[in-house]
């Protein structure tokens, strides 16, 4: 069993974009910038896009914080990121969801310019990725397209089951991982809530995607020795021990789980860290974009 360590590569992957920042400048081109959109007070909320404002700062990226209550409108929103739209300073735009109850999440996004869509939500881009044309990828799945790729997981031919069909991750990914691409051209299952026999589906699987979000979901008994296992959860589970009062557990059992497993990732620092470092390539395509 190897870990893939999505941590270190995502700061493998920070460091190349660095590099990429300083020669942009060297060419006299200006330096990337990524606005940040914040709602409310949520902890969670404010610890993502702290770390994403972060990640700008060590590679070189400018970045913007807006910060508004858990009062703010719809519309002040909205005229928010249409003012982010036309500042031409402005490379990406990202809001950082989930947003209060009564605005409209898909409003709001649509709402974002398709070449400033960092977070590759926009229907725009998410049809363009559906078409195999060039777009801005969701950055969850951005990111385990990469882990594969760097750690040359064959997938061409394997049997890939992806439990969870979120906009966010599972169907975007159950697409790309279809694409006549490396990597790519899996069969792919696309299981949720109501498929029947998922651990009889999951023993076929050679790559299994677990984003369904519930701790230790995925048990021993449904992994086929040798398989790829790529836990997305990030569940807060009770624990007295720590500090917090709580520590991290993925969707997937992984003490019993990973003896089986010819890679799988751990949680947390499998997946989390390179959603961001998919962000901030994004926001470098962007930004490049501008000179092409």
């Amino acid at each position: 069993m190897q870990l893939l360590d999505g941590k270190q590569l995502s700061l493998t992957l920070q460091n190349e974009i660095g590099l990429e920042v300083k020669e942009a400048i060297a060419l006299g081109r200006k330096r990337p910038h990524l606005a940040a959109v914040l709602v409310g007070n949520n902890p969670a909320s404010e610890t993502y896009v702290n770390s994403k404002i972060k990640a700008c700062e060590n590679i070189g990226f400018r970045s913007t914080l807006l910060q508004f209550t858990d009062q703010v409108s719809q519309q002040e929103l909205v005229v928010a990121v249409q003012q982010l739209n036309d500042n031409e300073d402005i490379d990406g735009i990202l809001v950082q969801l989930p947003l209060p109850s009564h605005i409209d999440e898909e409003k709001v996004t649509e709402a974002i310019s398709p070449a400033k869509d960092v977070d590759g939500f926009h229907p725009v881009n998410i049809g363009r990725m559906v078409k195999g044309l060039a777009s801005f990828l969701p950055a969850t799945p951005y990111g385990i397209i990469m882990l594969l790729e760097r750690y040359k997981i064959a997938t061409e031919g394997k049997h890939c089951v992806v439990i969870g069909r979120s906009n966010i991750v599972g169907t975007p990914v159950s697409i790309l991982l279809s694409r006549n691409t490396y990597p790519g051209n899996c069969t792919v299952t696309l299981t949720h809530s109501k498929t029947k026999h998922l651990k009889d589906i999951c023993l076929q699987a050679d790559i299994i995607i677990a984003a369904i979000g519930k701790p230790d979901f995925v048990k021993a008994e449904w992994i086929r020795e040798g398989a790829v296992v790529i836990d997305v959860g990030i569940n807060r589970v009770v624990d007295a021990s720590k500090k917090s009062g709580y520590r991290l557990k993925g969707d997937v059992d992984f003490e019993n789980v990973s003896p089986k497993c010819s890679f799988i990732t751990p949680v947390p620092g499998g997946v989390g860290p390179l959603t961001i470092a998919a962000l901030m390539k994004n926001t470098m395509t962007a930004s490049k974009s501008r000179y092409s």
